[in-house]
């Protein structure tokens, strides 16, 4: 037999995929995205569990008066203040969302379609920043307008993003010296 000839015959074909064992891995793979998926929710469930001594959200005046801002853009969740990584989940706070946003001298009106909306008066604001992140979202330096605000006993932060960064600027400020007057008229 030939050199050539002997090579031809001891090749083989390629194996036949086994189907099963596929099938199988592929099932596997599934049962354990489920699996993690069921923790991560769970995970989240116990959080609102430990966050359940929180007050229910207030909800805005019948009549808050005249708007001194309004702005429309997404809210991006609430932490303990100072904590950018420990978000807060009871009452739907932790739950990202369109939102529009409107200052009165009453406080802050956060309307969310799809979300529990809420409302902050005026006597628990706290303060107002830009930061670049709140728990699961980070963005460039000033990208992100955190107010600081107290519930219960708890000081949060909550992070909106204006459709519109430029009026984070004057969000800030407006919120600061509303603060500012508050705090100033309380100490008489």
């Amino acid at each position: 037999m030939t050199p050539l000839l002997s090579i031809a015959a001891a090749q083989k074909s390629a194996e036949v995929t086994d189907w099963s064992a596929r099938i199988g891995w592929l099932v596997g793979l599934a049962l354990f995205v489920a699996l993690v998926y069921w923790l991560m929710r769970e995970g989240w469930k116990w959080r609102g569990t430990l966050q359940g001594d929180l007050p229910a959200l207030p909800t805005a005046p019948e009549d808050p008066g005249p708007a001194r801002l309004s702005m429309s853009g997404r809210y991006h969740g609430s932490t303990t203040a100072g904590q950018w990584l420990d978000r807060i989940v009871a009452h739907g706070l932790g739950t990202r969302s369109r939102a529009e946003l409107t200052l009165t001298d009453a406080g802050l009106d956060v309307v969310r379609p799809g979300a529990d909306d809420f409302f902050i008066p005026a006597a628990q604001l706290r303060g107002a920043r830009l930061d670049k992140g709140i728990a699961g979202k980070v963005l460039t330096e000033g990208g992100l307008l955190v107010v600081t605000w107290t519930h219960g006993d708890r000081l949060l932060d909550s992070g909106f993003r204006s459709d519109r960064a430029a009026e984070h600027n004057e969000w800030a400020d407006t919120l600061n010296s509303m603060i500012d007057k508050t705090e100033t008229e309380g100490a008489r």
